[in-house]
Order: structure tokens, then C-alpha cells, then sequence
């Protein structure tokens, strides 16, 4: 069973370390309409942050812009003091696969593999070992041998989970990471996820349509009027 006794507020009572991890300066972006304009963002270590926002504002956009996989039409975007944008795709790549975390709404697991291949893979890729207690928080342990078109859609989503906090990275983006969970069960996902930020001097960045998940951040923004608004 997953771990229901910790409690989230935990992951949020002490104070927030100075480091700063990424910082989005005067981001805009437009398809066929402007999106957001001269967005300003910051993330340090330990700290959660989550966007929300009505369907097409740009909260999907905007987390592809900060986790490096589209390039904004303007601004700049530092991680670690180096604006990414302006690197290399051999060094864009590497700070992607070893330092960022991407949970996306489609798992993109891989289907003709069971779910421990799944995150032996990533383990194999990330360099590091699999955590078989996160197994276990996750509530994953006893379909480790069943293939990901056996697993259910909860099921799935948690083998993805999983499997980005298993490479360890830096800053975790999640883009409605719990859309396949119950209620319960994505507060306590969530917790593995807010526990993991905190112990590993690592960052948060969360879309969500659920304001109640997004209020367990440090802090929320909302993307309204082409614009983010901070709420916490």
C-alpha cells in the first residue's frame, strides 16, 4: 500500500534555501495568438511550484519552454547561471536527459516491455540504482512483472512517475501528473514527489487543473490574460 501517514504539510514547514535553480526572464510565445508575454519565473531548491489556468492559456507551452524543449519566441532561460537556449543540442541534451525530469500527460513507456524493463532502462540511462522503496511508496512493487499493456492507467502513470525520480534529477516538471489517480491516491503520489524535492535539494514545476493539488505547492501561479499571476 502506498504511505498515507506522512503528511504533506511536512514537505513545506522549513524554510526555503537560497540556491537558485532556474530562472525564466521576460518569456513570451504566440502561435497563431499570443499566448503569454514577458513572463518571470523562479525556482530554488526544495521548492514546489504549480501553474494553473482555463484550457488553451498556455500551461503546457509554458512548461515546454522551461524544460527545455521548445525554444520561446522571446526571453531567456537560465538554469544554473547558463541561459540553455543558447547552448549547444549536445549540451541541451545533456542537462535534459541527466538534470530534468519530465512527467508528461501521455506516460510514453515502453509498451513491448514489462514494468520493471521500463525502469531498469531509465536506471541503465540515469546511472543510478533503483530505489525499491519508491516502488513501494508508489504502491507499484507487485506489477513489476506484468507488461505496460497489462497495467492499468493508474498503474501506468505511477511506472512514470517512478521512473523520472529514479534518474534523480534536479527539477522535476509534471504536466497533470495525477490525471489518471483517485483523489487519494494522487495526494499521496504527490507526497513521493514533494518528499523527493526536499531531500534531494531539487525543484518542482507542476500544470495542474486541480486547485487543490496546486495550493499544496510553495507556491501558485495562474496564466490568465496572456499574463502569470501569482496567487501564493
Amino acid at each position: 500500500m502506498i504511505n498515507s501517514e506522512t503528511n504533506s504539510e511536512d514537505f513545506h514547514s522549513s524554510p526555503l534555501p537560497s540556491k537558485l535553480l532556474l530562472e525564466a526572464k521576460n518569456i513570451s510565445h504566440s502561435f497563431d495568438y499570443p499566448l503569454f508575454n514577458k513572463i518571470n519565473l523562479s525556482l530554488y531548491e526544495q521548492e514546489s511550484i504549480a501553474i494553473i489556468g482555463v484550457s488553451g492559456t498556455g500551461k503546457s507551452t509554458l512548461l515546454n519552454i522551461l524544460s527545455s524543449l521548445l525554444k520561446p519566441n522571446l526571453g531567456e532561460l537560465f538554469y544554473n547561471n547558463t541561459n540553455i537556449y543558447e547552448l549547444k543540442d549536445k549540451k541541451l541534451l545533456n542537462i535534459r536527459r541527466k538534470d530534468f525530469g519530465i512527467i508528461f500527460q501521455a506516460h510514453y513507456l515502453f509498451r513491448g516491455f514489462n514494468a520493471q524493463e521500463n525502469l531498469e532502462i531509465a536506471s541503465l540511462l540515469s546511472g543510478h540504482a533503483l530505489d525499491k522503496n519508491l516502488l513501494e511508496d508508489l504502491d507499484i512493487t507487485h506489477v513489476m512483472k506484468q507488461g505496460v499493456g497489462e497495467l492499468s492507467g493508474g498503474q501506468q502513470q505511477r511506472l512514470s512517475i517512478a521512473r523520472i525520480i529514479s534518474k534523480k534529477p534536479s527539477i522535476i516538471f509534471a504536466d497533470e501528473p495525477t490525471g489518471n489517480l483517485d483523489k487519494e491516491t494522487a495526494k499521496e503520489v504527490m507526497n513521493t514527489v514533494f518528499s523527493y524535492i526536499k531531500k534531494n535539494n531539487a525543484g518542482l514545476i507542476l500544470v495542474t487543473h486541480e486547485e487543490d493539488l496546486a495550493y499544496e505547492c510553495d507556491k501558485v501561479f495562474k496564466l490568465i490574460n496572456n499574463e502569470l499571476k501569482e496567487l501564493k
